[in-house]
Formats: C-alpha cells, structure tokens, sequence
C-alpha cells in the first residue's frame, strides 16, 4: 500500500494527559505531569485541543523548528477549548507563538455564560493575573465562543469558516477539517464540550471531563459513533468513584469502565485514556494499564509525547 503523502496525514500527539493539576515528580513521567493538551497534526494545520499546561511544549517546538529550518511562513494553529476550568486553560499565556507577529491564531472555546468569551479569558488569564493584557498580543488572534451545533472548517490554506448551525448545503473540500462538538451537562456547573475532528475520512472524538452514566450515554454514542480514535476522560478507578468516606460521583469524571462502555457502545476503532487523577503516579497507572489493556488491544493508556497516525 503506497505510503500517505505527509500533507494527508493525521497525526495525533499527546501533550498533556493529566487532570486537575500539574504533577511535575519523578514517579509520573512515564503517563506524563502535564495538564490536559493534545496535538493534532492534519495536513499541514495544526489543531491543539485544549491549552493545559501541555501546549507550552508545542509552542516551544514550534519556536525551536522554525529557527533550525528556517521557516518563512507564518505559524497558523486552531485551538479549541472543551471549557475553561483551569487546568485546560494554564498553559495558554505561556504558548509562544502567541506572541510572534507573524502568528496567525484562531480560538475557539465553550463558555456557558453568555458571556463573550475573549472577555472571560481577559480577565481570568492576561490583565489582572498576568504581565501582559490581551490587548497586547502581538499576533493575529482571534477568539470565538464555540457552541454545540456550530461547525468550524479550516482549510489546508489556513482559512477558517465558522458556521452557526450544522447546514446541509455546505460545501466541503477533500482535504478540510471539519470541526464539531457534542456538550454534556454532567461536569459541575458549566458543562463541557466533546469535540469531534474529521479529516480524510478519518474521525477523532476528544471527551475529557466527561461523567458517563450506567448504561453508557447515548446522546454521546450517536455524537462518538465508527470514531477511529476516542480520547476519553478516565479519571477515577472504580473504587474511588464509589468510595463511602470520599465519593467522586458528580465530579464531572469517568472511570475507566464507563470510558469502555461508551467506546464499545460507540463501535470507536481505539480507546485512549486520558485525564488522570493528580493522585495516580506511573505505579498505580501501570497496574490499571496492564490490567485494562489487556482486556481489548485497542485499549491504551496515554502517555505524554506519544504520537500515532489515524
């Protein structure tokens, strides 16, 4: 079978896998410290979704890559927020590319409020917490509050469509991205946005922090449905999820069973776990990681800095 060209490839990279707060110790390096981040590679545009603290590698590649290659062209990237609790947003005043003129930066995010989303992130993330306000970005960067049923298509060129409703009429290339979500009410007061990425007839569905139910959720199973690759939120064991002294029913995180049940239910092609609990360091994940993968060899725990090709 004749290789894809590389402008045809999806690769997928994670960046960050870790939920709640950063874990920068010696005995979490194998699942990774990171807060939540992925890398999607589709074409030639970057996709990164969500900005925990995993984004500030990417930016740092980004930055080092462009000096050793020399690179003209302007670095463009989409970055798509599933919501703004902390951990998914810490790493995004630290992306440097962000600060390049010559960058070209759409972001997209949920914000439940009504609110307007640059607005938010203005006040929680640059004028009052951090050296520079986001009026003083240097590059191009734009910020649009993402809602289920819109769809966002970005083409290889680095032009980017948002549309308001999910339309029939619109008319796809063959190399666009296409961009979608699926919102779930379970997370603590503001809900949270699945985020679906299509690209050359391959599909990757991002669910962290996301609470499943008993019976799998089927609202979520007909969004995540023949997937190549779902990323889901498997936060807790079992046993913590349950635990009568600290129960973490309601918290807005799965366990490893209710990420299995909605992959399966779903027909997904691969299951990565992802947003580990800051408590879980590499001996506990490797145990729960030999036990579960061994279940299903399309079951994998992630790990920072793999990649694979969709």
């Amino acid at each position: 079978m004749e290789e894809n060209n590389k402008n045809e490839k999806f690769l997928v990279k994670f960046r960050g896998t870790r939920g709640s707060y950063p874990t920068p110790k010696a005995n979490y390096l194998k699942f990774g410290g990171n807060t939540a981040c992925v890398e999607l590679t589709c074409g030639n545009q970057l996709i990164i979704l969500d900005a925990g603290t995993g984004i500030i590698d990417i930016g740092l590649d980004v930055i080092r890559n462009s000096i050793i290659q020399n690179k003209k062209n302007p670095h463009q990237a989409t970055i798509l927020l599933s919501h703004l609790h902390q951990d998914h947003i810490q790493g995004l005043q630290f992306y440097k590319p962000l600060f390049e003129p010559s960058s070209k930066i759409n972001l997209f995010g949920l914000n439940t409020n009504e609110e307007n989303l640059k607005d938010t992130l203005k006040t929680i993330l640059f004028d009052k917490v951090f050296p520079l306000g986001i009026e003083e970005i240097r590059s191009d960067f734009k910020i649009k509050n993402f809602k289920e049923n819109n769809v966002i298509v970005v083409s290889q060129n680095g032009e980017t469509n948002f549309y308001d409703e999910q339309k029939p009429d619109i008319k796809y290339k063959d190399d666009d991205i296409i961009i979608t979500s699926n919102k779930t009410q379970a997370h603590p007061k503001s809900g949270c946005l699945c985020i679906k990425v299509q690209y050359k007839s391959k599909t990757l569905v991002y669910a962290t922090d996301k609470e499943s139910y008993i019976g799998a959720d089927k609202k979520f199973i007909q969004f995540a449905y023949g997937a190549d690759c779902l990323i889901h939120d498997a936060q807790y064991t079992y046993q913590d999820y349950i635990n009568p002294i600290q129960p973490k029913q309601g918290f807005g995180h799965s366990t490893f069973e209710m990420a299995i049940e909605n992959y399966k239910s779903a027909k997904a092609k691969k299951l990565f776990f992802f947003h580990y609990d800051p408590e879980y360091d590499d001996n506990k994940l490797s145990i729960l990681e030999k036990e579960f993968s061994n279940m299903n060899e399309n079951i994998f725990f992630a790990k920072e800095n793999y990649e694979i090709e969709l």
